[in-house]
């Protein structure tokens, strides 16, 4: 009965805009107005399909007829279940700042509130929710298939949690739990559901495509097909080729919805959450044991290995700041590896998804920012490799591929491929015009006549259009025996920094930063902070581009914006790897 002609759809974000409108339902009696509802929501659509491949099955999702490549990750709930409006908003305008487009509500948690929606509505961020199942208390894996035992307050949870949150343009799918399956009462309670209620968005019996449905149970809904979406990590640390050989070969890398990293906090977070940084060299890495209340385990995430990883590549740290530093090394390459793995199969592989984004409570693994929204490094070079375009290395074939995940066609770009030694000295250079059709990876030519050498070696990548303006930039570090210790010998770097403007746009403070290396060599893995009048960062703050290298004589503008419920910002820091640090105040 409800006719829009030619309506704004609702696009996920890197796909366009997330248009809304908004809806008033009314009731009218005889004697007038009995109530109304006004509700905020956008028209998409959304359907499923799954392929099969040639050793697992693949689902894939689309959004307005188009194939949507899903990156994002798991969202935890506060270790208080503190619903906190502000931080929720806060967090997730980090989440799309990173570029990733999905958050997924994980089994083991609880539905967040209606403001959550709204803002994934209103932001582009897809939400995949789970219902409140998890293979680590129910079903076939530790638990009992008996809990929960009200299993009418369960199902009527379903049903209300449906109707609550069924209109939001960014609720993507609906699935039966996180690593296993309910009873199957409540399997069908859930499935049916939706089915009933919904009826716009799909079902998947798990997020987890080694959980099997038993013996004679209806799978996804509408097709009625296996989940076609996979867990089981690897949640350790993994040199980057590893990524590029698990998406060639293994077969629950085709939509892998859990992997991730530990990921360390810069050290500025250390002091707030440990409040005894004094190494015990008798624990299996040199910290104490409180370090074990914040997940610095050796359990799943394997934070043993990661340290000891770190150490044969950066060589053992003399000081907590120098090993909070090369942990920042570490993110970087594991989160970039990840990513630009999945995507290296762009059209082959439904998407690849973090355990996980948010931090439940104060701590050193599994997430891209920290308990104080402090991003680490790791979260800036997944905000490059997912952008809309996109230049990297890849790992398996040496050579530089063109990604776009949008489905917008470029012309006339340039891409520029540098490589350097630690002295700052180029070994390479190439320039290559190309154009990208939508939705496609395509293999440069611009390292076909480059041969690695031995020593460390630095790739910086560049992309234009035909303006001149950068698009895209990305480095990468490689030795032939991962052998990286020299790095700590790169001779020091100076830049200058300019502050462009400072402006309020939106009720919030936009600060442009220009900087240029004015030295002859890289300067590596440079970081930029925003400061308060204490000299303590402002945080969040949400930074265009961070931790990047720049050659000699190049010139870089990045933007940070704070909200106004913040600090006033009074200056910028600049610091790096082997960067003179400096402060510059901003102007008002």
């Amino acid at each position: 009965e409800l006719k829009v002609q030619n309506p704004e759809l609702w696009w996920p974000l890197g796909y366009g805009k997330p248009n809304l409108y908004h809806v008033t339902i009314q009731v009218e009696t005889p004697e007038g107005l009995s109530d109304q509802k006004t509700i905020l929501t956008g028209i998409r659509t959304v359907t499923s399909t799954v392929t099969k491949t040639k050793n697992s099955v693949r689902r894939d999702f689309f959004v307005n007829g188009k194939r949507i490549h899903l990156v994002g990750g798991a969202w935890v709930p506060d270790m208080m279940l503190q619903n906190d409006s502000l931080r929720i908003a806060r967090e997730l305008q980090l989440v799309k700042n990173s570029n990733l487009n999905l958050v997924r509500i994980w089994g083991g948690g609880v539905t967040p509130s209606d403001l959550f929606f709204d803002l994934c509505d209103r932001l582009g961020l897809m939400v995949w929710n789970d219902f409140w199942v998890t293979g680590d208390t129910q079903g076939e894996f530790k638990g009992s298939p008996d809990w929960p035992l009200e299993g009418h307050v369960f199902i009527n949870n379903v049903t209300s949690s449906i109707y609550r949150i069924r209109h939001h343009a960014s609720l993507l799918v609906w699935t039966g739990g996180n690593e296993g399956h309910a009873r199957k009462p409540l399997y069908y309670a859930m499935r049916d559901s939706v089915a009933t209620i919904d009826g716009t968005r799909p079902f998947i019996p798990s997020s987890s495509g080694f959980a099997k449905l038993p013996e004679g149970w209806k799978g996804s809904w509408p097709d009625d097909q296996p989940s076609g979406v996979y867990s089981g990590g690897p949640y350790t640390w993994k040199d980057p080729k590893v990524y590029y050989e698990l998406v060639e070969k293994s077969p629950d890398w085709v939509f892998k919805d859990e992997t991730g990293i530990p990921s360390q906090p810069p050290y500025t977070t250390l002091p707030k959450i440990i409040p005894n940084l004094v190494w015990d060299n008798k624990a299996p890495f040199p910290f104490n044991d409180t370090w074990g209340y914040h997940d610095a385990a050796t359990g799943n995430g394997r934070y043993d290995l990661y340290y000891e990883e770190m150490v044969k590549r950066y060589g053992k740290p003399s000081t907590m700041e120098e090993f909070s530093d090369k942990m920042q090394l570490m993110n970087a390459m594991g989160y970039q590896g990840i990513f630009e793995a999945a995507q290296s199969r762009l059209n082959e592989t439904g998407g690849v998804m973090l355990w996980k984004l948010n931090p439940a409570f104060p701590s050193v693994i599994w997430q891209i920012y920290d308990w104080y929204m402090l991003p680490n490094a790791g979260y800036y070079f997944i905000q490059n490799s997912v952008a809309p375009i996109h230049l990297q290395f890849n790992r398996t074939t040496n050579a530089v591929d063109l990604v776009n995940r949008s489905y917008k066609g470029h012309d006339n770009l340039i891409a520029e491929v540098y490589v350097f030694d630690t002295s700052g000295k180029k070994q390479f250079s190439a320039k290559e015009k190309l154009s990208a059709l939508p939705s496609s990876v395509i293999k440069l030519k611009a390292l076909a006549n480059w041969k690695q050498t031995p020593g460390v070696q630095l790739i910086l990548l560049r992309l234009f259009d035909k303006t001149g303006k950068l698009l895209n930039q990305n480095t990468y570090w490689l030795e032939n025996q991962n052998d990286f210790k020299s790095l700590a010998s790169m001779p020091e770097a100076s830049l200058s920094t300019r502050i462009l403007s400072s402006i309020v746009e939106d009720g919030n403070r936009v600060v442009t930063v220009q900087l240029q290396n004015n030295s002859a060599p890289l300067a590596f893995f440079t970081r930029a902070q925003v400061l308060d009048q204490t000299g303590e960062e402002v945080l969040p703050s949400y930074w265009s581009d961070n931790y990047f290298t720049l050659m000699s004589g190049e010139q870089l503008t990045i933007k940070v914006r704070v909200d106004s419920h913040q600090q006033k910002p009074v200056s910028i820091r600049v610091s790096g790897w082997n960067v003179k640090e400096m402060i510059v105040p901003i102007q008002y």
